[in-house]
């Protein structure tokens, strides 16, 4: 009998799977700790000092460690501290934004060798993709320029845009791409690009990155607010990132928020959109962030009614996550101008009083992250390094090979 009823279980593995996650275990604890030993990645990884030894030349075979000087310490055998190679391995993030598209390359560390951006043309996707391939290939060869061994080292090319994915939309809606989502669109840049494609929502990039190279570095639970043309939350749970069962999670912006009166998306307060919609002008013009962002360090009172309502929109959103979530902190970060991302911050203290309020904290619950435009594709640009380098449950399965 052809028993074809579905059944529920976890993927087993084997010895090569096991072996590929020891590799990311001891590559991650070089990432976050800098240069260790043998003997220091065996204490902290629990590994025998044999199996450590093999994987640490298996690796260093493969270019993406080094041995350093040798140490001498007192009387006991000297040690050679191993590190990372930054040109072990490259990766190109690209995002796509309503009216800007920009692209960056960046090495195993994050350190960026080339970046560049393009206006997107107000048609779409099919003449919109060409300025975008053209971008990754000028990006590409600006790399290859500076770091020969990037064209042979390219891990792969992420991608970042708006979510959510995969929703149906009534109408034309500003705060979603949707003829973007229906394009056809990781085919053809695989295909224009002969590199492995992957996509996630613009706010889990920016707590990509800031996991990788900023606030939420070393952090095992963190929520990164992302304030960019939307919003958006990214989640990171016991050092990874956390998407949720259709690549939605974290879809803080449209959550409903009322003041008393009609609910309204969270986003609809607490926005670039918002705030452009705010001052009345066009989020294409030509020097926007910059004007925008002289205005915030002016205190210019413009401002200040925008500041109100998305203080208390995030205010209420802060104080949700934290409730939820339980997250050691929680990082806002994103495209908006530092000045204003500052001023947003002091008008949303206090927060409001949640189970994160305790009084052994260490990490304060709210901080400033990154608040750079190039934070997004920066971020976009790691998701392939994680994705080939770092320790994920998915990397112990057979399929995660």
């Amino acid at each position: 009998m052809n028993d074809l009823r579905p059944i529920r279980a976890k993927t087993g593995t084997n010895q090569e799977g096991a072996s590929a996650h020891n590799r990311r275990v001891i590559m991650e604890a070089l990432r976050l700790n800098g240069a260790l030993s043998r003997a220091d990645l065996a204490r902290a990884t629990l590994l025998t000092k044999q199996t450590v030894s093999n994987l640490m030349e298996a690796l260093e075979e493969d270019g993406l460690v080094a041995g350093e000087d040798v140490v001498r310490k007192g009387r006991g055998q000297p040690s050679t501290p191993y590190r990372l190679v930054a040109e072990g391995a490259f990766a190109i993030g690209l995002q796509i934004d309503r009216h800007v598209t920009r692209a960056i390359g960046v090495d195993l560390l994050g350190q960026v060798h080339a970046r560049a951006e393009r206006p997107l043309p107000a048609e779409g996707p099919a003449s919109g993709v060409r300025v975008i391939l053209d971008l990754i290939a000028g990006v590409r060869r600006e790399l290859v320029a500076r770091s020969p061994r990037a064209e042979h080292r390219l891990a792969g090319l992420g991608v970042a845009m708006p979510g959510p994915f995969g929703v149906e939309v009534e109408g034309n809606d500003d705060w979603m791409m949707a003829a973007w989502q229906e394009f056809p669109l990781l085919e053809t840049l695989a295909t224009g690009t002969g590199l492995e494609v992957g996509l996630q929502n613009d706010a889990a990039a920016c707590a990509t990155a800031e996991r990788m190279v900023g606030a939420a570095h070393g952090l095992d639970h963190a929520v990164c607010i992302y304030l960019g043309y939307g919003l958006g939350a990214g989640l990171i749970f016991h050092g990874e990132l956390y998407s949720g069962a259709h690549g939605n999670a974290g879809e803080l912006g449209m959550a409903l928020f009322s003041t008393g009166g009609a609910p309204s998306p969270v986003e609809h307060r607490a926005s670039l959109a918002s705030l452009y919609q705010h001052l009345g002008v066009d989020p294409a013009e030509e020097g926007l962030h910059q004007r925008i962002d002289a205005l915030a360090a002016a205190g210019d009172p413009r401002l200040d009614g925008w500041i109100t309502e998305a203080a208390a929109a995030l205010r209420w959103s802060v104080h949700l996550l934290e409730t939820l979530i339980d997250p050691q902190s929680i990082i806002l970060s994103g495209g908006a101008p530092a000045s204003l991302v500052n001023r947003l911050v002091e008008r949303l203290m206090p927060l409001l009083p949640s189970n994160a309020a305790r009084r052994d904290r260490s990490l304060p619950r709210l901080t400033v992250g990154m608040t750079d435009p190039w934070a997004v594709a920066l971020g976009a640009a790691a998701e392939p390094i994680g994705r080939a380098f770092d320790p994920r449950f998915s990397a112990i399965l057979k399929d995660g090979l």
